[in-house]
């Protein structure tokens, strides 16, 4: 047992956490953008900014204030669009970036791409219905702790999270490394980051409250 958590159930859990994460959705994609853009470094960072943004929604939901998102559309439209216009603006940014030439773009820094990802897993609220949906099928209310046990099934989901988004980005990185080299290349990376970017966006104006 770890803390409240029941050894059976954390084996249970483990199998069905490592399906969601090597299932392809908009965190992959945002490691991949991010890998093409700014290398290994950024890719790693950008996955650890996932990573944090998804511990603040299982705290958030461990401490039932999912709920208040859940019952209140206007809020969860509000989050949404606000994240909307964020990957919109890392479009934007993605394309200035390509304009310039290797010597005078900014670097994209490890910290810039863990606030990224930081923020736009923060402005998608389906994330945390999510987990409202699929962490308390795994929580025994009857063993008390009940915010431990989301944060502990939460670690796992984002440790592997972390590993797979890191692997993806990582991937990316090294073709980015190779493409920049040529100034035509380094524009075709930056307008697919950009179009990487307003897909997530589209895919956010998308949803709708479960």
């Amino acid at each position: 047992m770890i803390g409240p958590v029941d050894a059976l159930t954390l084996l249970t859990f483990a199998p069905a956490a490592l399906a969601l994460n090597l299932t392809p959705g908009a965190d992959m994609m945002f490691s991949l953008g991010q890998g093409l853009r700014g290398g290994p470094r950024a890719a790693v960072a950008a996955a650890a900014g996932i990573t944090a943004g998804g511990m603040v929604h299982v705290t958030l939901a461990g401490l039932g204030l999912g709920a208040l998102v859940s019952a209140h559309p206007g809020l969860f439209d509000a989050i949404r669009w606000i994240g909307v216009a964020y990957l919109l603006w890392l479009a934007v940014q993605a394309l200035r970036s390509s304009a310039l030439t290797r010597s005078t773009a900014p670097a994209l820094s490890p910290l810039r791409a863990f606030r990224d990802g930081a923020l736009v897993n923060l402005t998608n609220p389906k994330i945390i219905l999510f987990t409202l949906a699929f962490i308390p099928q795994f929580v025994d209310p009857a063993r008390g702790q009940v915010l431990a046990q989301f944060l502990i099934f939460g670690a796992m989901l984002g440790l592997g999270g972390m590993i797979v988004n890191s692997a993806v980005g990582l991937s990316a990185s090294g073709l980015g490394r190779h493409l920049a080299t040529s100034p035509r290349f380094a524009r075709g990376l930056g307008i697919i980051s950009a179009g990487i970017f307003t897909a997530l966006a589209l895919r956010l104006t998308l949803l709708h409250k479960a």
